[in-house]
């Protein structure tokens, strides 16, 4: 991240045209944004969003990147970096940003005899490392973990593995969890916190050993009994890199030794910037100091501001760890007698406040779960404010500026976004120059493009600086982002024009007649949910899923998930499947959350055979369409059923299979109200009670998004299940905006509305609604057969893995 940054930094100053700039990193990757490993690790993100630079940024500014190439030495007299793919370049001004890495600590069989990490073993530091956790987490036989070390990023990893269903123990050395960033105190309302999240927490206990022979089954502690696991997680912290320094001779003590200006101790050409460096004795693993060593260093290197000089920093934190709010600066407690130290302590909601003041200056603030004054304790910190008279104003509006009060006050220099730099200066900056919606300043400035925690006050800001005048972003009313026009407004001009095609579309309505891929794979669903036959289908329109009519997955393969309607199937397709399976050898047959087989690890140009030799129709488990439904056994066999679930589950799957939609479907039908399907969390969910009725919820989710459905309607028999179902499904297609799940699209609009059009046809479309749906319906056509007649020559012709970048070739 550094290293890039104080790319973008010369790049920003003009240094395009003073240099022919070449990058080496060994990952096979662009630079990614390490502060959202954890939030991919828990889900909340994937692997491809936190990405900074797209490969076209490094085209686009003439860099030369050469990824998954490691720079093994140096020689300075030359001035040549040589690499371990045997290529040699010359340099003028050479820049070192290595970055750290985990630190592992010594302890009895962490390694093999062959010296590598024993399995189950993981570190904490790259997008690969969070990936193999993440494998390692979802395996079957794995349910238990350790971490080791309750920092920052022990706590994020024990968050994000307890997301995977893992029971995590976390094993801390320090007396108290985050010793680092507070003090006891704060660290007991943290333990409390975290340990309500179900983490179990051994603080002041230091791990002897990994147990197990050939993989892990445990750790043991120095003075408590052993833990069993299947996993290990060392974060207990990260030392430099500085290999590359040390065999080029360059003066490394705890880091790359650098002046004021970030240049190398006593080297003219070489500047090092990051987590690699030491300065003035200090060592920094926040982001925030990395990001003003880069403005100092680009000013040097481009000769923009020769005076410019980077003093050190000082360190406030402000960030959310395993989902609690955490705010520190400075000291943790009073050092002398004189300082004064404020504490407020609600350890029941998880909230901890202590600030420490100095000759009425304040030298150090811990905030717990309510970081709303951070803004205000920032400046106060790093301004040395003269502070009020009644210090628990400092904690609470009670006299001090309150929040939006405080954005007031905020000193220019302020920096409100850590990850990326941005001052309160550079979003007013930004606001003047004609950003006058919050997307707009963000997209200017790229504050809050990091770890996000700082959009609440980037909003305040460019509201303050705008002073009432911030439009709401034109864009974010927009279906798709290439055309400028809202879903009802899109339709209209659809239907009016006649456009039948998603080049039609671009070709009458983008600006410009531009087409845009990222808005392809939603103009190509709603004219299909519009016009049903009367589409004309573009193959470049769609996603590779949509192409092959399969799932891609990480390593370029793909996944094959036949239907299996109601979760029921019978002793021939099981046969089938199985004789499949062993014929293509397919790595891995998994049964699905919604009761289906998944076939993994199918190569592309063997789906069609795949598909012929199952002979059974596609489950549509990778499209933003109907899924399936999910049902328990029902009254036949189950002694507590009222209803037939398993019956009107298959004939609603039968009815509605493959209807395009905004975002994915998935449903269920439950026998009786014990629910064993989990209909209330589906988007649309049926419970037989009793009376032979049927409850039906609509809005449910259970994925990242936990929510219960609300009642849409109790009917009286499986018919008006279906045609309730149907036209809510019909609404839903032409109301929700792209890729809008039921959870978000029945809030926003209101049950009671969604209940009044669809129960009580309040707006007279009920009959338009059931009638457009059974033209879908009619349409339907099984994406599976093109297996005999492809509608391209390289439909399924092979390709290349995705994730990794081409490397470079070895001399």
């Amino acid at each position: 991240m550094a290293g890039a940054r104080a790319v973008e930094e010369i790049l920003a100053r003009g240094g395009a045209e003073q240099f022919s700039i070449t990058m080496f990193g060994d990952e096979p990757y662009g630079n990614y944004n390490r502060i959202m490993l954890s939030h991919v690790l828990s889900g909340e993100e994937s692997d491809a969003d936190i990405f900074l630079n797209a490969l076209s940024w490094y085209r686009e500014n003439n860099i030369t990147l050469h990824s998954g190439v490691r720079a093994e030495r140096i020689d300075r007299f030359t001035k040549n970096v040589f690499s371990d793919d045997g290529r040699v370049t010359p340099y003028d001004v050479l820049i070192i940003a290595t970055g750290s890495r985990s630190h592992m600590p010594p302890m009895d069989g962490l390694y093999t005899p062959g010296g590598s990490v024993k399995h189950g073993v993981f570190g904490f530091r790259t997008i690969d490392d969070t990936r193999k956790m993440i494998q390692h987490a979802q395996h079957d036989h794995h349910s238990r973990a350790v971490v080791i070390g309750g920092g920052l990023l022990g706590l994020e990893a024990a968050y994000g593995l307890k997301s995977h269903g893992i029971d995590v123990e976390v094993v801390h050395s320090g007396g108290h969890l985050m010793n680092a960033q507070m003090g006891p105190d704060g660290g007991a309302v943290l333990r409390r916190s975290v340990e309500a999240l179900g983490i179990r927490v051994h603080t002041g206990s230091r791990t002897t050993a990994v147990l197990g022979t050939d993989r892990v089954s445990g750790v043991r502690l120095r003075d408590r009994e052993d833990i069993a696991c299947d996993m290990v997680v060392v974060a207990a912290g990260i030392r430099p890199n500085v290999d590359l320094a040390v065999l080029s001779g360059l003066p490394v003590e705890r880091a790359i030794v650098v002046d004021d200006q970030l240049r190398v101790q006593d080297e003219d050409d070489v500047y090092a910037v990051g987590e690699c460096v030491q300065h003035r004795g200090e060592v920094y693993g926040l982001v925030a100091p990395l990001w003003e060593q880069a403005v100092v260093l680009a000013n040097h290197v481009t000769g923009a501001d020769t005076s410019a000089a980077y003093l050190g920093s000082r360190t406030a934190t402000k960030l959310k760890v395993a989902g609690v709010e955490v705010a520190s600066m400075g000291l943790h407690g009073p050092e002398r007698d004189t300082d004064e130290h404020i504490v407020f302590s609600e350890p029941s909601r998880g909230v901890f406040k202590s600030i420490v003041v100095r000759d009425n200056k304040m030298v150090g603030a811990t905030l717990l779960g309510d970081s709303r004054k951070v803004a205000y304790l920032t400046q106060a910190y790093d301004r040395g404010l003269p502070l009020p008279e009644e210090r628990i104003s400092l904690m609470f509006d009670l006299g001090t500026p309150g929040e939006d009060v405080g954005v007031a006050e905020l000193d220019d220099d302020a920096q409100v976004c850590n990850c990326n730099g941005v001052s309160k200066k550079d979003l007013v900056g930004a606001v003047k120059g004609g950003c006058t919606s919050v997307a707009g300043a963000m997209d200017a400035t790229r504050a809050g493009k990091g770890c996000g925690s700082c959009k609440l006050l980037v909003r305040q800001v460019v509201e303050w600086a705008a002073d009432g005048a911030v439009e709401e972003d034109p864009a974010a009313s927009y279906y798709v982002p290439g055309i400028p026009l809202d879903k009802p407004s899109l339709m209209a001009e659809i239907r009016k024009r006649g456009l039948r095609s998603v080049s039609q579309v671009f070709q009458a309505l983008a600006p410009g007649s531009a087409e845009d891929a990222k808005s392809k794979m939603g103009l190509a669903s709603l004219l299909k949910m519009m016009l049903a036959d009367q589409y004309i289908d573009e193959r470049d329109a769609r996603f590779i899923n949509d192409r092959v009519h399969a799932n891609i997955q990480r390593d370029g393969t793909f996944s094959v998930v036949p239907q299996m309607k109601g979760g029921v199937t019978s002793v021939q397709q099981l046969r089938r499947i199985a004789d499949v399976a062993e014929k293509h050898k397919i790595p891995l047959i998994k049964l699905t959350g919604g009761q289906r087989i998944d076939l993994l690890g199918v190569p592309k140009e063997d789906l069609p055979q795949v598909w012929a030799d199952l002979d059974m129709p596609s489950g549509y488990a990778y499209g933003k369409s109907f899924r399936t439904v999910k049902t328990c056994v029902g009254k036949d066999f189950c002694r507590y059923g009222t209803g037939d679930s398993t019956k009107l589950g298959i004939e609603i799957e039968s009815r509605f299979q493959g209807i395009e939609s905004p975002a994915k479907l998935k449903l269920a039908v439950s026998g009786c109200p014990r629910n064993c399907a989990e209909s209330l969390v589906k988007d649309v969910g049926v419970v037989a009670v009793e009376g032979g009725r049927w409850e039906i919820y609509v809005g449910g989710a259970a994925g990242a998004h936990i929510r219960k459905g609300d009642l849409l309607a109790t009917v009286d028999d499986p018919d008006e299940v279906k045609v309730l179902t149907g036209r809510f499904m019909q609404y839903y297609r032409e109301n929700a905006n792209w890729l809008e799940r039921t959870y978000a699209f029945v809030p926003r609009v209101g049950i009671e509305h969604i209940r009044a059009v669809i129960v009580a046809d309040s707006e007279g479309i009920a009959g338009r609604l059931d009638s457009s749906m059974q033209a879908s319906v009619d349409n339907y056509v099984d994406p599976w057969s093109e297996r005999d007649d492809r509608l391209t020559p390289g439909q399924f012709r092979t390709s290349l893995p995705l994730t990794v970048l081409p490397q470079v070739p070895v001399r």
